[in-house]
């Protein structure tokens, strides 16, 4: 009886091993047999060694590190991606010379886990399309959510451009199933990175309210723990409140309680936000919230004390009352 590894592709390409793609990777190679290979890089040249450090194991896959997107899919079966904005995977697959597309794309599998611009990726999917007369290779945006942690636990959840009944997404589905537990086939080509981003711009704006009434309460003079256990049993309850609230010690395995340091930058969610506008714009779909939730997380990333932290560090730029004890240093 096969075993859900056996049919994978035996030549694994990964492009982008940052605070996303570094676990994603290293999540795969726990999951394959020791007779696959993976091929990888990254612009940074350090990382791709601490990478190496990382996952040497001999009783893993080998892992190879070359110096081009071009380089890595002439030795791969699948080709993986995860960097951070659409300008990136444009030069991931179309740099002249070295990109991606300009190796021999017959029958090869790409994937895009990047949030980027809808746009963006299907013009990098029609590119991968065109780029082989016959035999023709498949590119996919599968977008990831669960932040660092649930990289790092195998926990994500991919939300895949791709119908269910598409003859790939067996095959997908198993390759997600190495780094993740939940796996939706949300139709056709760029609508993961839709889901994505209707997803991201939802939850900034719950961490956000979230924030603003943890602050309003505890003024008030409520106990955090108090007041976040009222709100789990209430009409206010959410994800957030629960499992990353804001104030530092309600959650205390959260990064909110180890000075933010982790998960979702407060950076990338502005980006998010910024791309869910701008998809909105393109359909004439009508965001309230929008503006104000972006120039919140805007303003908050300006802020030296809660740049490159935590985007729930916005109870922070709120002027949210911390307890001196799980307060990060600045």
């Amino acid at each position: 009886m096969s075993t859900p590894v056996d049919d994978l592709p035996r030549r694994f390409g990964w492009v982008g091993v940052g605070a996303m793609g570094f676990p994603m990777a290293s999540q795969l190679l726990q999951k394959l047999p020791s007779s696959h290979q993976l091929f990888i890089y990254d612009v940074d040249t350090a990382v791709l060694q601490k990478f190496i450090q990382t996952n040497a194991d001999p009783n893993r896959p080998t892992i190879t590190i070359l110096s081009s997107p071009k380089e890595v899919v002439e030795h791969s079966d699948c080709f993986i991606s995860i960097v951070p904005e659409g300008s990136h995977v444009k030069d991931v697959y179309l740099a002249p010379q070295r990109g991606a597309l300009a190796a021999d794309t017959a029958g090869k599998i790409f994937i895009d886990c990047s949030t980027i611009d809808p746009g963006t990726s299907l013009e990098v999917g029609r590119a991968v399309a065109a780029s082989q007369s016959t035999n023709a290779p498949r590119f996919f945006d599968a977008p990831v959510s669960g932040g660092t942690r649930g990289a790092e636990k195998g926990i994500l959840t991919f939300m895949v451009g791709a119908a269910e009944d598409d003859p790939q997404f067996p095959l997908l589905r198993r390759i997600f199933s190495c780094m993740g537990t939940s796996i939706y086939p949300i139709g056709g080509q760029s609508l993961g990175l839709a889901a994505k981003l209707s997803n991201n711009y939802l939850s900034g704006m719950i961490a956000l309210a979230t924030s603003e009434a943890m602050n309003l309460g505890m003024r008030l003079g409520i106990d955090p723990k108090v007041l976040s256990d009222c709100f789990k049993t209430s009409s206010g309850g959410s994800w957030v409140n629960s499992t990353v609230n804001p104030v530092p010690g309600v959650c205390p395995d959260a990064v909110t309680s180890k000075g933010y340091e982790g998960g979702f930058k407060v950076q990338l969610m502005k980006k998010d936000i910024s791309l869910a506008i701008q998809a909105a714009q393109g359909i004439g779909a009508k965001l309230v919230l929008a503006d104000a939730g972006l120039s919140a997380y805007a303003s908050a990333a300006d802020d030296p004390n809660c740049r490159d932290k935590d985007s729930r560090v916005v109870y922070r730029w709120l002027g949210g009352i911390e307890p001196d004890v799980h307060r990060a240093s600045k």
